[in-house]
């Protein structure tokens, strides 16, 4: 091969070794571009994802505290000023049944979302409506499905407890610390109403208050 034809073929190697560097570069700089507005769009559309889920539970912690300060039909309720709140020994006179307030025993019924089978004292039970929990009491005209109904839904509920009381009037009862309401049935919209509204409402004497490590009974 002569020296003019090894030259030539000498340059053509470098410029095919050139096409291809910058084939590389060009593939390089293309794949940057496409991760780079692929991650954009990642984070854009996660940011975007971040917004809407904000937003969507501050709607619903709103509308959740709207519904909250809204009363309730049927609704009773007593001067929380006028209940007392003193520890006593001994039996206690309540002036509504199931009490809704009033001087108390010093222990109350733990409320950890209990359902007691058995009765319950009343000056237990008013102890643990100070610490902001909601009773839930049924007597003989609530049917069985409803009490399960009530249990399972108690059961799942931090401050609250259930117990039946055969000497109240109503079929279903959920008394809070100078609130009450009687229903006839679980399924009452009602009662959903009051346990968002009262469980550690604002009617707490002494909200935070362990509802834990207080009386226990079957």
């Amino acid at each position: 091969m002569s020296k003019t034809s090894k030259k030539q073929a000498a340059a053509d190697r470098k410029a095919r070794i050139e096409a291809m560097r910058r084939a590389e570069k060009a593939r390089e700089r293309r794949n940057r571009i496409l991760t780079i507005t692929i991650s954009t769009v990642i984070v854009v559309g996660l940011a975007g994802w971040g917004v809407y889920a904000i937003n969507s539970a501050n709607e619903k912690q709103e509308q959740k505290s709207a519904a909250a300060k809204k009363p309730i039909s049927g609704e009773k309720t007593w001067d929380a000023k006028k209940l007392g709140r003193t520890h006593v020994a001994g039996t206690v006179k309540y002036p509504m049944n199931p009490p809704v307030g009033g001087n108390h025993n010093q222990a109350w019924m733990t409320c950890n979302g209990n359902v007691y089978t058995k009765a319950i004292p009343n000056e237990n039970a008013v102890h643990s409506l100070e610490h902001g929990a909601v009773w839930v009491t049924y007597n003989d005209k609530a049917t069985k499905t409803d009490v399960q109904t009530l249990a399972d839904r108690v059961a799942k509920t931090p401050y609250t407890l259930m117990s039946p009381d055969k000497t109240q009037s109503g079929a279903i009862t959920l008394s809070a610390w100078g609130h009450q309401l009687s229903v006839n049935t679980a399924a009452d919209p009602r009662v959903e109403k009051f346990l968002t509204k009262y469980v550690q409402g604002p009617q707490t004497p002494e909200p935070g208050a362990a509802c834990t490590n207080g009386l226990t009974a079957s």
